[in-house]
């Protein structure tokens, strides 16, 4: 059995919770919850094992959920954050490979947030609550990645990223260290999340770090080479946007 706690302040939605993860996870066994901060880690005291997952609100009555990891001597559990819609928070998990569930939870999700912890098994965990942070605090100052890959949990510099290939629900992304990694992500979720940061989806399978952009040559689409000497083709319907792109990197001057 999976063990799991659960850090929630309002009664009703611990009540809830457990009750969704017996319908729809039934080898997961809830021993123990929490209403605050204090009290989630006078929990992880007195519990006589460790938790595999922990189900933790962010937002607590003595402040972020943060306050309560930071009192613990070490996080070995898997954690998935339970929130209501707040674009920093979601964009921080995603950076950060980090499981949440959005209020109302939806079963499917809580089945899908189960599924992530069973193949991470609590990997780098500490890791991946740093990269969380600096983007949930600092938005315009972050500069980290987490990348779930085929073959564990990578940290990368968004910097280092020249390009994104997709291929099926997989991409494989390319470093400036010559190094590839192939992530268990679409293209699409890491266009959400890349675009602020200088990087633009020139082809359905392809995305660029326009930093590493040596030229772009005029055709049909076109085709744009990257400092890695890859050829990267522009297509037909994102040619356009791309041209405007460019011009308005070049302060208006004609490109095409």
């Amino acid at each position: 059995m999976i063990k799991a706690i659960i850090v929630e302040d309002e009664p009703m939605g611990r009540t809830n919770l457990k009750s969704l993860i017996r319908s729809h996870c039934p080898d997961v066994e809830v021993i123990g919850e929490a209403a605050n901060n204090n009290e989630g880690v006078e929990l992880m005291g007195k519990l006589q094992e460790r938790p595999d997952v922990a189900f933790l609100d962010i937002k607590l009555p003595d402040g972020l959920v943060f306050k309560m990891l930071n009192q613990l001597s070490t996080i070995d559990f898997e954690i998935v954050f339970v929130t209501a819609w707040q674009e920093f928070a979601i964009k921080a998990c995603e950076y950060s490979s980090i499981g949440y569930i959005l209020k109302p939870i939806d079963p499917d999700a809580l089945k899908d947030a189960m599924a992530r912890v069973r193949a991470r098994s609590a990997n780098q965990i500490e890791k991946r609550l740093d990269i969380f942070n600096s983007f949930y605090h600092n938005p315009n100052t972050f500069s980290k990645m987490s990348i779930s890959a085929v073959d564990g949990i990578y940290f990368v510099n968004i910097k280092d990223i020249i390009r994104f290939e997709a291929e099926d629900n997989y991409t494989h992304i390319f470093l400036e260290s010559g190094e590839r990694i192939t992530a268990c992500k679409t293209i699409k979720s890491y266009e959400e999340l890349l675009t602020p940061f200088n990087f633009f989806r020139v082809h359905k399978r392809y995305m660029i770090n326009l930093n590493y952009m040596r030229k772009y040559i005029r055709g049909e689409g076109g085709y744009v080479i990257m400092e890695d000497n890859s050829q990267i083709e522009v297509s037909r319907r994102r040619r356009a946007p791309f041209i405007d792109l460019l011009r308005r990197l070049q302060g208006g001057r004609q490109t095409d």
